[in-house]
């Protein structure tokens, strides 16, 4: 699990095609620190597992369902992942509870930045709407965000701070750019809870 604070970009410094897979590594630097095989490490919001280690750099592998479901196929050498190592017990959580387990991906459709603020407009498949509620939890790339407002439509904002910017690629998007999206799990439960009993009522 992750608290969806992200500690940082870090560089992706080899990437290679393995069969249907694709392998990056990651210089994590100073996230390295007691690093094992097998942990757990946050990549732009998705929950992968340390395959290899070399110093500061993990090997992370990415399955087809992954690459299918996330932007992770598309990254290059050279560009850079927000990061964030598991949480342990007794940590701060900060955010909300992440899984790390991508519901999709969105599209950045609008930027607005200015000097007091840096505002983006997501579009997502409607039907993820009802799980999307302004002043709700939402994580976009690993880091948790409070949705603005929403719309009908498959559209949300995000109103983002100097902080976020600092420690995310966020503040780099664009519009057409694909962000990774985790819905809020427990929003999801008590969504899909609440539909359950009213469709039962309906019989």
């Amino acid at each position: 699990m992750y608290s969806g604070i992200t500690r940082g970009t870090r560089p992706v410094i080899e990437r290679r095609s393995v069969g249907s897979r694709v392998e990056i590594i990651v210089d994590l630097i100073d996230l390295a620190s007691a690093l094992e095989l097998g942990a757990s490490v946050s990549i732009d919001g998705v929950c992968l597992s340390v395959a290899a280690i070399d110093g500061s750099r993990a090997l992370f592998q990415i399955i087809p369902e992954t690459i299918a479901r996330t932007t992770l196929g598309a990254l290059a050498v050279g560009d850079t992942v927000s990061v964030e190592r598991s949480y342990r017990i007794g940590d701060e959580l900060g955010g909300h509870e992440i899984a790390g387990h991508i519901t999709g991906t969105g599209t950045i459709l609008r930027v607005d930045h200015a000097e007091d603020h840096h505002d983006l407009t997501i579009s997502v498949p409607p039907e993820w709407m009802k799980y999307i509620l302004p002043k709700g939890f939402i994580a976009v790339d690993g880091s948790s965000l409070t949705i603005g407002t929403t719309d009908a439509h498959g559209r949300f904002d995000l109103h983002l701070i100097p902080e976020t910017l600092r420690l995310t690629n966020l503040g780099k998007t664009r519009p057409g750019d694909r962000v990774n999206i985790e819905l809020d799990a427990r929003t999801v439960a008590i969504v899909e809870t609440v539909e359950r009993v009213l469709a039962g009522r309906g019989r």
